[in-house]
């Protein structure tokens, strides 16, 4: 299996060096305000909006937010510490990221993984409005790869995260 991980991580860094050595991204103001839309204060913000102002399934969004989001931050402590994958600064020499990351590790992406679970359950109680949240959501986790802040893996695995733990969280909002 450290084989497996190893290949990963040698894929993952070359795709973070093509990306950041071979495309050179200009506008890294914009990738900024668009990651800091995912540190969290959109999600409280609008998730009490629809608890306060829906009357139809308000409560039920809110309760499947607060277990969801209360799954995805355990399990992600949880991974960050067991697995303990340096950050990309880290592992490759001369490489100074865009940002100041909130912690030491990188895998997975808590931004990522915050951004599917909002987007998973704003799609199950609200349908219409999925699409343009994934491809926000997807554009969280592709910021925090231009920022110098993670590896493509982790994108993928804080993805992961968050639509498994919006799925828990709906299944046991309607238990």
């Amino acid at each position: 299996m450290n084989i497996l991980f190893q290949r990963v991580h040698r894929l993952d860094t070359l795709a973070f060096v093509w990306l950041h050595v071979t495309k050179q991204v200009p506008y890294r103001r914009s990738v900024r305000l668009l990651s800091h839309t995912g540190d969290g204060h959109l999600y409280v913000l609008i998730g009490l909006c629809i608890w306060i102002f829906e009357p139809v399934s308000g409560s039920q969004f809110a309760c499947a937010c607060a277990l969801a989001y209360g799954l995805e931050v355990s399990l992600y402590f949880v991974l960050k510490n067991m697995i303990k994958r340096d950050r990309p600064a880290i592992k490759i020499q001369s490489y100074t990221p865009w940002i100041t990351p909130s912690d030491q590790f990188s895998f997975p992406s808590g931004h990522t993984a915050a951004a599917f679970v909002f987007a998973n359950l704003i799609c199950v109680f609200y349908p219409a409005f999925a699409p343009p949240l994934y491809l926000w959501a997807s554009l969280i986790g592709l910021s925090r790869v231009l920022l110098g802040v993670h590896y493509p893996s982790d994108i993928a695995a804080g993805a992961l995260l968050g639509t498994g733990c919006a799925s828990a969280g709906v299944a046991w909002a309607f238990w």
